[in-house]
C-alpha cells in the first residue's frame, strides 16, 4: 500500500471521512502522516458503535453513547434523567452518524496538531 493510500486502511472509514482525511493530511510527508494515521485509528469511533451504545439507552443505559464520545457533562444528564425520557436517546439514534463525524473531524484536528507538534 502506497504511502498516500494508508487513510484507505483505517478500519470502518466512510468515504466521507476518507475525503475529509485526505483534505486535511494533503499537506503532510509520508512519516507524519503514518503517525497520524497511527493516532487517529486509535482515537476515531465507529458510527455503527455509537449506535449500539445509544440503543443501551433503550434497556436503562442511557447515556454511553455521550460518554464515548467525550460528552461526560450530557452524559451524566442522560444517565439521570433517562435519556431525557427516552426523547433524547431517539434523537441520539437518528443523528448518531452527525455525531460520529463531529467527533471524529474533532479528532482529526487533535492528531493533526499532535503531528504537526513534533508530539
Amino acid at each position: 500500500m502506497s504511502n498516500r493510500n494508508i487513510l484507505m486502511g483505517i478500519q470502518g472509514i466512510t468515504p466521507e471521512e476518507l475525503m475529509y482525511l485526505q483534505q486535511a493530511t494533503a499537506s503532510l510527508n509520508d512519516d507524519q502522516l503514518k503517525n497520524f494515521v497511527f493516532l487517529y485509528s486509535g482515537k476515531r469511533k465507529n458510527a455503527q458503535d455509537i449506535m449500539l451504545f445509544t440503543l443501551l439507552g433503550f434497556l436503562g443505559f442511557a447515556g454511553i453513547q455521550r460518554f464515548v464520545l467525550n460528552q461526560v457533562g450530557m452524559g451524566i444528564i442522560y444517565f439521570l434523567t433517562i435519556g431525557f425520557c427516552w426523547i433524547g436517546t431517539i434523537v441520539d439514534l437518528i443523528n448518531h452518524k452527525s455525531m460520529t463525524d463531529e467527533y471524529n473531524q474533532r479528532v482529526t484536528r487533535e492528531c493533526m496538531h499532535m503531528v504537526l507538534s513534533g508530539f
